[in-house]
């Protein structure tokens, strides 16, 4: 059986483990780790069948696959250490992969070691009709995103420019640029835009809009793909954790149907 080891026990984190723990994924979560040990507490709470919380060390050489759901920082900090050592690693924090030099060090450490890097298709849909698409030319690729005050908060550019989210009364343009800027000013915002740069032609050409809306009361995610297959157009309104609005319950059901995907013989889509 498949060994789970999940580095990051928030929201996302605690739904793969709820998942693993009522059977919905035939695998063993065999450890976790947070750097806030209440975090780990909390989750094994919430478990029938308690895991072991260990160190980062422990659990990467227990674990089969390991899943980081923490933050872009526990990425650069562990996603070596993991592949290093032949094991499989899950992202959720994809915002990190828009660093080059990581994004190469991590795929070429993979190479070596005879492992693979997963990226779900978090708070998205449409990332398969992209990857077919991007077997010949794209035209254009363009995401807006619209999400309530709450769930911008705290957001660099929000920061940067002293702007007041309780001030708007209605559905606005915050944000438009490529998802290489989007993903600065919004590291914990938009890390559908990494995936979507991945899947198609890159941070630099892939085009973000960040909408605020105070009547919004779920996180919703419009994709436009154009190119020489045609076109089409992808719209998600997705329910947001009520503990972490910035976070959209559909990433935790991708990482969830992602780790579905490696244990079972039928493979769907593309």
């Amino acid at each position: 059986m498949l060994k789970i080891g999940i580095i990051g026990c928030g929201s996302i984190g605690t739904e793969i483990c709820k998942a693993i723990d009522s059977g919905k994924i035939h695998t063993e979560l065999v450890a976790v780790y947070d750097r806030n040990m209440k975090h780990c507490e909390t989750l094994s709470s919430l478990l029938a069948t308690k895991p072991d919380i260990t160190s980062p060390d422990e659990l990467i050489s227990r674990a089969d696959i390991v899943v980081e759901c923490a933050s872009a920082a526990a990425v650069r900090e562990f996603g070596l250490a993991v592949l290093e050592k032949g094991k499989e690693l899950m992202v959720m924090s994809v915002g990190a992969l828009t660093d080059h030099a990581l994004l190469q060090s991590l795929r070429e450490t993979a190479s070596a070691n005879g492992c693979r890097i997963y990226v779900p298709s978090g708070a998205i849909t449409g990332l398969d009709g992209l990857k077919s698409a991007s077997g010949n030319h794209i035209v254009k690729v363009t995401l807006s995103t619209t999400k309530n005050p709450e769930g911008l908060e705290g957001a660099p550019y929000i920061t940067e420019n002293n702007i007041d989210l309780d001030s708007f009364r209605e559905k606005t343009l915050l944000f438009e640029g490529s998802a290489l800027e989007a993903i600065k000013g919004f590291p914990a915002n938009v890390n559908v835009a990494t995936s979507l740069s991945l899947a198609g032609i890159g941070v630099e050409k892939t085009q973000v809009k960040i909408f605020v809306d105070p009547g919004a009361s779920r996180n919703i995610h419009e994709i436009e793909v154009e190119g020489e297959f045609g076109k089409f157009t992808s719209r998600v309104e997705n329910v947001p954790f009520p503990c972490n609005p910035r976070t959209s319950f559909l990433a935790a059901l991708s990482a969830i149907a992602t780790l579905k995907s490696i244990t079972e013989p039928l493979q769907i889509g593309t």
